[in-house]
C-alpha cells in the first residue's frame, strides 16, 4: 500500500535523516549549576567552566536559581549565561536538579555536567570528566574528590565519606569512591531515567537507581577549591547521617524491595522462632505452663515476619508496574530530545 508523504511529513523525515547522519558528531554538553544565594560565589564558577573543550561540539551553561533572595540571577545574566532556571520558592537542591536535568534534555543536551554553585569543584576537571562519555564508555561519571585522603576535608568527614561509599558500593552494585560528591558527568541516556523522588540530595538515590539499572558507572579524579562556607544541606554530622538514612532506606525500599523487604521479613520470622523453640523445648520436658509468655511473643513476631514477607512481595508487583511507568516516561523524554534536536538542525 502506497502511502502519500506530505510536506511536513518530508521535512521531519529529512530532519531525522540529517540527524542520523550526524549521530557520531561531537555531542551538544550543558553544564548545570543549581543555586541557592551563591552571588558570592557564582563568578568564580561561572568563569572556571571551559567554554572549548576537545570532542564537544558546543559548551552551554545553565544556572537553576532555587528561589535566592540576593542576586544570584542578575549576576548570572550579566555573566552571559546560556539557559537560566527559576523555582519560584526553594525546593531544595535534590528538586532543583531534577529541575535542570529536565530543562537540559528538552534543549537537546548530550551530555549534562552537574557542579555545585559553591565553588568546591574546579571547572578545570570538566573536560577529564566528560571524555568518558564522549567516548561512550560510562552512562554516568563521578568527579571523585578522594575524600579519604583529601585534606580539605576534616577527619570525621573524610571517615563518613569512606563508610557511605562502601555502603552504597554494596547496595548500588557499582565501582564507586565518592558516593555523594556533587560534580558528575550525565550521558543522554542515563539523564533521561533520572526521576528524584527524594528533597534532601540526589547523590545517593541516582547512584542506587543506576546500579539497580545496569548504567555503567566510572569515576576520574576532581580537583577541588578550598571551601567558602558552610554546606546549606545540613545543620550538623548528626543531622546528615540520619537524612542520608533515610534516603537510602527509602532509595532500597524503592529500588529494590523484594530483597529489602523480603530480609526484614525473613530476620522477623527467625526472631520470632527463638521463643517459640524455647517454649516447645519447656513443654517437652513439661514444664510449659510457666512459660506461655514465650509462645506469645514468638506469635507476635513469626505473624510480623510473614505480613512482611507478603510485603516484599507486593511492593516487587509495584516496583515492577513503576518500572514500567518510567519506560514510558523515558520514551516521552527520548521524544522531546528528537525534537530538540530537530529545532537545533533546523537553526
Amino acid at each position: 500500500m502506497n502511502i502519500k508523504r506530505t510536506g511536513d511529513w518530508q521535512q521531519g523525515h529529512e530532519a531525522l535523516g540529517r540527524i542520523a547522519k550526524d549521530s557520531e558528531a561531537a555531542p551538544y554538553l550543558i553544564v548545570q549549576i543549581p543555586c541557592y544565594n551563591e552571588e558570592t560565589t557564582l563568578p568564580d564558577v561561572i568563569a572556571g567552566v571551559p567554554r572549548q573543550i576537545p570532542g564537544i561540539a558546543c559548551v552551554e551553561i545553565q544556572v537553576i536559581d532555587d528561589g535566592s533572595t540576593d542576586e544570584t540571577v542578575e549576576i548570572a545574566r550579566a555573566l552571559g549565561v546560556d539557559h537560566i532556571v527559576r523555582n519560584k520558592e526553594n525546593k531544595g537542591l535534590a528538586r532543583s536538579f531534577q529541575t535542570g536535568i529536565e530543562h537540559a534534555l528538552a534543549n537537546g543536551a548530550d551530555i549534562i555536567v552537574n557542579t555545585d554553585g559553591d565553588n568546591q569543584y574546579s571547572g578545570s576537571s570538566i573536560a577529564d570528566l566528560v571524555q568518558p562519555s564522549i567516548a561512550g564508555e560510562a552512562d554516568i561519571v563521578l568527579g571523585d574528590r578522594d575524600p579519604g585522603r583529601n585534606l580539605e576535608f576534616p577527619p570525621t568527614k573524610r571517615l563518613l565519606q569512606r563508610v557511605g561509599s562502601r555502603v552504597i558500593r554494596s547496595l548500588a552494585g557499582i565501582p564507586v569512591q565518592d558516593a555523594v560528591t556533587g560534580s558528575r558527568a550525565y550521558s543522554r541516556h542515563a539523564a533521561q531515567q533520572i526521576n528524584v523522588m527524594t528533597r534532601f540530595s540526589y547523590t545517593v538515590e541516582t547512584l542506587i537507581h543506576a546500579g539497580r539499572a545496569g548504567m555503567t558507572i566510572r569515576s576520574v579524579p576532581v580537583k577541588t577549591n578550598a571551601a567558602t562556607r558552610s554546606s546549606r544541606l545540613f545543620q550538623s554530622t548528626g543531622q546528615f547521617i540520619r537524612k542520608q538514612l533515610v534516603t537510602i532506606i527509602r532509595s532500597c525500599a524503592m529500588y529494590m524491595p523484594l530483597r529489602s523487604f523480603l530480609l526484614a521479613g525473613l530476620v522477623i520470622l527467625a526472631i520470632g522462632l527463638i521463643p517459640v523453640a524455647r517454649f516447645l523445648y519447656f513443654f517437652a520436658i513439661g514444664d510449659g505452663d510457666g512459660h506461655i509468655q514465650s509462645l506469645v511473643l514468638g506469635a507476635v513476631f513469626l505473624i510480623m515476619g510473614y505480613v512482611t514477607v507478603l510485603v516484599a512481595f507486593l511492593s516487587d508487583i509495584i516496583a515492577t508496574n513503576r518500572r514500567l511507568s518510567e519506560t514510558t516516561l523515558v520514551r516521552l523524554r527520548e521524544l522531546e530530545s528528537t525534537v530538540a534536536d530537530i529545532n537545533r538542525t533546523r537553526r
